[in-house]
């Protein structure tokens, strides 16, 4: 269908939900939780650990921080613990010396995964409008 990390039936429902209208009345845990997961998404290291993860199904700490490139040992950490309170990655601590831990998406991460699909739908199809209206900006504001 398209050069999208996703698959045909994922980028078909992605398409869908994008065209329907949210009820006007939702749920407002609803919107606050995806207010919520907007704000730790938005922020680069959640989605690039989401993004590692589903390519590699299962990485222990050190391989996972070779995997992303550029993150602390510290704020992958951080990121890592806040992803497994939200139920989106499970820590398995193998009891071996030196310590072992493993990290996995759950259901809940893949999807969360699968959902943002509609942000990659929408860069492939305005890739080339964003680029132009960066250049003409570029050009204009000096």
């Amino acid at each position: 269908m398209s050069g999208l990390p996703f698959d045909d039936a994922t980028v078909r429902r992605a398409r869908a939900i994008a065209q329907t209208k949210p009820p006007a009345d939702s749920d407002p845990r609803v919107e606050a939780l995806v207010n919520d997961l907007i704000g730790r998404v938005a922020d680069k290291w959640t989605m690039i650990v989401l993004e590692v993860l589903s390519e590699h199904e299962e990485l222990r700490f050190t391989q996972l921080s070779r995997q992303v490139a550029g993150i602390s040992q510290k704020m992958l950490t951080q990121t890592l613990r806040q992803m497994e309170r939200d139920g989106m990655v499970t820590r398995t601590v193998h009891a071996v010396v030196p310590p072992r831990v493993d990290y996995r998406l759950t259901e809940l991460g893949l999807s969360l995964g699968a959902a943002f699909c509609g942000v990659w739908i929408w860069a492939e199809e305005n890739l080339g409008r964003v680029e132009t209206a960066r250049e003409t900006f570029d050009r204009t504001s000096r």
